[in-house]
């Protein structure tokens, strides 16, 4: 099968996109974005396509997304007025709250990993690896000295396959509340040099 990598999100994509960051982070991030309808929604508004690389088969279906932070924005951002346009005056602003347990200084030199997804028939065949190249690739052009991700503890299987692609672990950082609200203990701060 032909996969074309890709910096570009059409309109038309954004569902698409949108569902893909869901699945894969959708079991962390239900307690806080759902419903999934609401979630979805979210996601879709605020997605920024000059944050994603795209991975298509030959007709251009999307099969993996690779989203990215910089200094200068982020794949699935946002703000206050986002949260309260989906989910109104009080539901915005708790959700808001708990999202800030998630966000973290961003360095100017580094590019960090907003949300890998590869669809599930897809998975196995090295698209999500691909992404992650093209990425590191893209940083570079951007003058980055470093692409860093996060992985949750009980993620082996993806913390094994970053380590594989040359990723080291710089740090763990857990909280007393992303258990209740995230389900997830800590993460893994992992950085690849360039």
């Amino acid at each position: 099968m032909k996969v074309v990598y890709a910096r570009s999100l059409s309109p038309a994509d954004r569902r698409a996109a949108a569902e893909l960051y869901w699945l894969a982070f959708g079991s962390k991030l239900a307690r806080v974005l759902g419903p999934t309808p609401r979630a979805l929604e979210f996601i879709g508004r605020v997605l920024d396509p000059a944050h994603v690389l795209i991975a298509r088969d030959a007709s251009g279906a999307i099969l993996g997304v690779a989203g990215f932070r910089t200094a200068g924005g982020a794949f699935v951002g946002g703000g206050l007025a986002d949260l309260l346009a989906v989910y109104g005056r009080v539901g915005g602003l708790w959700r808001a709250a708990c999202l800030r347990l998630l966000a973290r200084d961003m360095a100017e030199e580094r590019i960090v990993v907003d949300g890998l997804s590869v669809r599930a028939d897809m998975r196995g065949q090295g698209i999500g690896t691909a992404l992650l190249e093209a990425l590191c690739v893209e940083a570079q052009a951007r003058g980055c000295r470093a692409v860093r991700l996060d992985v949750v503890e009980e993620n082996l299987r993806a913390r094994a396959l970053y380590e594989r692609l040359g990723f080291t672990v710089r740090a763990r950082r857990a909280s007393r509340f992303t258990r209740w609200l995230f389900d997830f203990d800590g993460f893994w701060v992992m950085v690849r040099p360039l």
